[in-house]
């Protein structure tokens, strides 16, 4: 979430222990790409942050100190198929000093869609829901520095896609946990439609109206008309929840 660099997900200082944990994952057979991707953000993260009232000191320990162990190279992690990193999460907050409300929130399963807008511009986007009325409504928290919103106030319209567990790594991409070589929309097949683009493979989009949005949290609370829906073959959904993406049991 720029310029505060917070996570969008969780509202702690990012990379965040998840974040952390996806970066060790994603990076497992490349050690040296992380760091460089890793640094370039601290750079633009420092410019941001001194604009906003004085560059913290921290900037290097905090973006690129835990990525390394004593002897210079990355945290361990098990390269065997199938395997997970450790059987902990070791940057997870101490148990006693963890936010109920995070906890909470952490425990509401919800299903993670792709915001996007003329311009064009996405955003990763786990608190979506749909109203039915007359007219149909969709609304959503989305981060108020988010490119997507600086597109979606300027378009006035924007496409909401329903992702699923094929599209994992196309929702990192577009929350900022995975690098974009080219720019977020430089990989796949994507469909221009009039409310922004969609991914080709998607198994469904709705096209919206920008109606209002107002401060909620640290986030925005964005309301819109639902003017178009697509569906395609019904498809099993991708889920957030507790900091990792699920999918449906077969």
């Amino acid at each position: 979430m720029r310029p505060l660099w917070r996570c969008r997900g969780c509202g702690a200082l990012w990379p965040c222990q998840p974040a952390r944990l996806t970066l060790l994952a994603e990076y497992r057979h490349d050690r040296v790409a992380p760091l460089i991707y890793l640094g370039a953000l601290m750079t633009e993260a420092g410019d941001q942050l001194a604009r906003l009232g004085g560059r913290p000191i921290d900037l290097h320990e905090r973006f690129l100190g835990w990525a390394r162990g004593r002897d210079g190279t990355m945290f361990h992690v098990n390269h065997e198929p199938g395997a997970e990193i450790h059987h902990t999460d070791p940057f997870a907050v101490p148990r006693g000093q963890r936010s109920p409300v995070r906890r909470l929130r952490g425990r509401l399963a919800t299903p993670v869609t792709l915001w996007t807008t003329p311009g064009p511009a996405g955003l990763t986007v786990s608190s979506t829901l749909v109203a039915e009325g007359e007219p149909d409504r969709l609304l959503g928290l989305i981060d108020p520095e988010s490119n997507l919103w600086a597109a979606v106030e300027e378009a006035g319209r924007f496409a909401v896609t329903l992702l699923g567990p094929p599209h994992r790594q196309l929702a990192d991409r577009f929350a900022g946990l995975f690098p974009a070589p080219g720019g977020l929309f430089a990989t796949g097949e994507w469909i221009d439609t009039p409310h922004g683009p969609v991914p080709g493979d998607a198994g469904g989009w709705v096209g919206c109206r920008l109606d209002s949005a107002r401060e909620c949290g640290w986030g925005l609370l964005v309301e819109a008309t639902i003017e178009t829906v697509e569906l395609t073959e019904e498809a099993s959904p991708l889920l957030h929840f507790r900091g990792r993406y699920h999918e449906l049991p077969a």
